[in-house]
């Protein structure tokens, strides 16, 4: 191609690209669907930023020349923001916002104890959708609304996800008072079997783990302990896997001595993206755990998780740290960036702490040591959590949480 028509090819070249790019412009400003994903965005980034405890899921669709919102929130200030925001730049769009817990949709019925030994919790009303977290039968929950089978749930420390019908006993508050008030028991084996009768060859009802709770009306018969579980579902189980809940709770003593003993007996279990249980954990589902079992409760992610309790300075030798606080790591703010917390582990003192990493192990901070831990450069920062329950912090005890 000659000089002189490849000037010419490339400015009308030029010329139809930058008249493309703005018209696709034009069109994204005034496409009223654009318009109102975009509200919704400012409305959700303002009250609802994060949806592991607060929810804004809106949906936007046209209609004979009519556009609609409709969804659902937790938060009565972000829909009214949003109706009074849509109406500010058309009058004619409606919004159908439900308030949460939706009552219209649940009836009175919007309490609810976990059912499943390991209850599986997701960021989507579906199987596909990313695992969020997990909660061991007898767990309290808030049910928010109900899609499908699905029923969007809050956990005791405030995270929100969503997990099946059969994952959830749902009560009103009086049967949730009921179910509060009533006797129960505290499984303190890691793993054993509530059978139909009381029988070690009787068929399965349900499996049980270390930190369920279970109702009973204190039968026994032999060796075995008669049980009812949130969903209604009788058996028996052996007496010597499980501690009367009152007396569990009361003998809870959450010390560096007991904290340590709890982590140590879960080394070599596997880790788990999303796991919260004593069959598996990822590495704030191990820390939660953790200090579930020694009667405090710790918020979900380590990213939360290091908004709580008190700072402590990591110094050179890290001899301000001690046994049972809690390390963070991840990425250290910046100009440019924010932090990023991405892993957590607990301290054990001498440089060694322990954490769920592919499974829970040892580690060390100090670089001469054999079980050095690579990401160790990556300490952002350190909590101190014992000392900190119900104080206002992020912590709280299973006394003192209204939901147990």
């Amino acid at each position: 191609m000659h000089t002189w028509k490849k000037m010419l090819f490339c400015a009308g070249a030029i010329a139809f690209a930058t008249m493309t790019l703005t018209t696709s412009c034009q069109q994204k400003a005034t496409d009223p669907e654009s318009r109102y994903r975009e509200l919704i965005d400012q409305v959700k980034k303002e009250y609802a930023p994060d949806r592991r405890d607060k929810t804004f899921d809106i949906s936007v669709k046209e209609q004979d020349g009519q556009w609609f919102l409709s969804g659902s929130t937790t938060e009565e200030a972000a829909r009214e923001a949003l109706v009074e925001r849509l109406h500010s730049i058309d009058a004619k769009a409606t919004a159908e916002i439900r308030l949460l817990p939706d009552t219209a949709q649940l009836g009175t019925q919007t309490w609810g104890v976990a059912t499943l030994s390991s209850t599986s919790l997701r960021y989507g009303a579906n199987y596909s959708a990313e695992m969020a977290t997990q909660v061991p039968m007898g767990t309290p929950l808030r049910v928010l609304e109900k899609r499908s089978y699905w029923y969007r749930v809050v956990t005791p420390e405030g995270y929100i996800a969503w997990t099946t019908t059969t994952g959830v006993a749902r009560m009103d508050e009086a049967a949730f008072e009921n179910w509060k008030n009533s006797d129960k028991i505290m499984v303190t084996a890691d793993f054993v079997q509530v059978l139909e009768r009381p029988n070690s060859q009787a068929a399965t009802v349900s499996d049980a783990i270390l930190g369920n709770i279970l109702a009973t009306n204190n039968r026994t018969q032999g060796q075995y302990l008669a049980v009812s579980l949130p969903d209604g579902r009788n058996g028996w189980i052996p007496r010597n896997a499980t501690q009367a809940y009152d007396q569990w709770l009361q003998s809870r003593c959450p010390t560096q001595e007991n904290i340590l003993a709890t982590a140590q007996h879960f080394n070599g279990y596997p880790y788990l993206w999303g796991g919260t249980t004593t069959k598996a954990m990822d590495c704030s589902g191990f820390t939660k755990t953790v200090y579930f079992l020694n009667g405090i409760i710790l918020r979900r992610d380590a990213s939360q998780q290091a908004k709580t309790g008190t700072e402590v300075e990591v110094t050179e030798n890290f001899e301000n740290l001690q046994p049972g606080d809690l390390l963070f790591f991840g990425r250290k703010a910046t100009a440019e960036r924010k932090e990023s917390i991405t892993h957590v582990g607990i301290y054990m003192g001498n440089q060694r702490f322990i954490h769920s990493a592919s499974r829970v192990k040892i580690n060390s901070l100090n670089p001469d040591a054999e079980d050095y831990y690579d990401g160790s450069n990556n300490l952002v920062r350190v909590r101190r959590i014992l000392g900190n329950q119900d104080q206002n912090l992020g912590i709280t005890s299973l006394q003192q949480h209204p939901w147990y």
